[in-house]
């Protein structure tokens, strides 16, 4: 069954510009997520609470459109504390539970002119558990995890900004699967203050948005960083093409998208190169398994130690997982991730960003996964930025292309990002 595709994806920095040139205001902008929502939410469930009273009394303040995002709505992930709404971790443990302080990221939105409409559906502890939440291009298919609602909020045009996080590959792998833009930046680039932990050496805020142009945008406002790429024409960047060891696990679409992509990238001037990865990334690829699956029982201690019989028995088992791995081994994998991370800024010193796959294909159908992270991994334990590309598709659902900076060159990878972006609208619009 497909969904209602009626509704328009908003964007961002459009919505913010009509609102500084006084064509809209934010209330407008309000009531235009309350109409999305109340024709897909039924279907989609992206939500886990909403205030849509609240935010329409909020947008009512004059100086909101003085501040960088003008009074847009978002909406979070639940597993970011939250004062105004539950935050439930996705897990029956906490249903109800409110804390007592916003989450930084949370505060750094609403100081920078950003109205919360709500929270976002997330995997039980932002796990590999399937959620509720359904593809917004096709329900009978995941919108991939664990930012499943968020990222489904924004395809839907519930929300025109979302924030999730990102452990293995939860924000680029739900963006390709619901075919809008995500960015996950550097490492703790968005502080992750008074946000559940999963593993703390991998956890990573991320933004979704239409466009690369709308999460560099709402990043830059809430972050005050210059990240914005949008009003420029970018400059042809240097792409290394790596296809990883994993490349024979792509779906031929994939396969096929991103040499497209190159193929697009290089007629609008930018320089492609095959790159092969030295075998120590592979080692680091392995190296991710142990570092999350060590750090994340004990993020669980408290709910594995007292309200096991409450986690699901797919997550209980990898954290079971993850009491067997030793400390020599996990100190080992945090070497391996260290020569990895020094050896990974070698092999780029030549180029500007990898262009690699954001997922093995398009959204797997049905709810007994979340799909497979597996073009992620690598790139998250590096810490590097990455933004997957919108654009392409593969029988009607959206295949991403996955854009990967050097640790903190964001701006550079989201400049790359918007190059490759309009190359593949320049291809396909031919």
């Amino acid at each position: 069954m497909k969904a209602n595709r009626s509704n328009v994806i908003l964007s961002a920095l459009d919505l913010a510009r009509r609102i500084e040139a006084g064509e809209l205001t934010p209330r407008a902008v309000v009531e235009m997520c309350a109409d999305a929502i109340a024709a897909h939410e039924k279907d989609v469930r992206a939500f886990t609470a909403l205030d849509l009273d609240a935010a329409r009394r909020a947008a009512e303040n004059k100086n909101l459109i003085a501040l960088p995002l003008r009074g847009l709505p978002l909406a979070f992930k639940d597993i970011y504390d939250t004062v105004d709404f539950p935050t439930q971790y996705g897990s029956p443990i906490y249903a109800g539970h409110r804390p007592i302080a916003d989450a930084t990221a949370v505060v750094m939105a609403r100081h920078a002119g950003g109205i919360g409409i709500g929270k976002t559906v997330t995997t039980e502890f932002a796990s590999m558990v399937p959620p509720v939440t359904c593809n917004p291009h096709h329900l009978g298919h995941t919108p991939g995890g664990s930012s499943s609602g968020s990222c489904a909020a924004v395809a839907a045009g519930m929300v025109p900004i979302a924030f999730g996080t990102q452990t293995a590959g939860s924000v680029i792998r739900p963006a390709a699967f619901c075919g809008v833009a995500g960015f996950k930046p550097s490492y703790r680039l968005i502080p992750l203050v008074g946000v559940k932990d999963v593993s703390w050496h991998l956890d990573t805020a991320g933004v979704f948005g239409a466009s690369i142009a709308d999460v560099a945008f709402a990043a830059a406002a809430v972050t005050g960083r210059d990240l914005r790429v949008d009003g420029n024409t970018p400059v042809p960047p240097r792409i290394a093409l790596v296809r990883t060891h994993l490349w024979s696990e792509a779906s031929p679409a994939m396969r096929n998208a991103v040499e497209t992509a190159a193929r697009a990238a290089e007629a609008a001037g930018g320089k492609i190169s095959d790159v092969i990865l030295p075998p120590m990334l592979e080692e680091a690829y392995a190296a991710q398994f142990v570092i999350q699956d060590y750090e994340t029982v004990r993020s669980l201690a408290f709910e594995y130690d007292r309200h096991r019989e409450k986690i699901d028995s797919r997550l209980r088992e990898a954290l079971e997982n993850g009491l067997r791995i030793s400390a020599d081994d996990y100190d080992a994998a945090r070497r391996t991730s260290s020569r990895a991370r020094r050896v990974l800024a070698d092999t780029m010193a030549d180029y500007d960003v990898i262009l690699t796959p954001s997922a093995p294909g398009a959204a797997p159908e049905g709810f007994a996964t979340t799909g497979n992270p597996m073009f992620n991994r690598l790139w998250t334990l590096m810490g590097a930025p990455c933004v997957n590309v919108p654009g392409m598709s593969d029988g009607g659902l959206p295949l991403g292309i996955q854009i990967v900076g050097r640790f903190g060159r964001d701006r550079a990878a989201l400049e790359a990002a918007l190059f490759v972006e309009r190359a593949i609208t320049r291809k396909t619009d031919v």
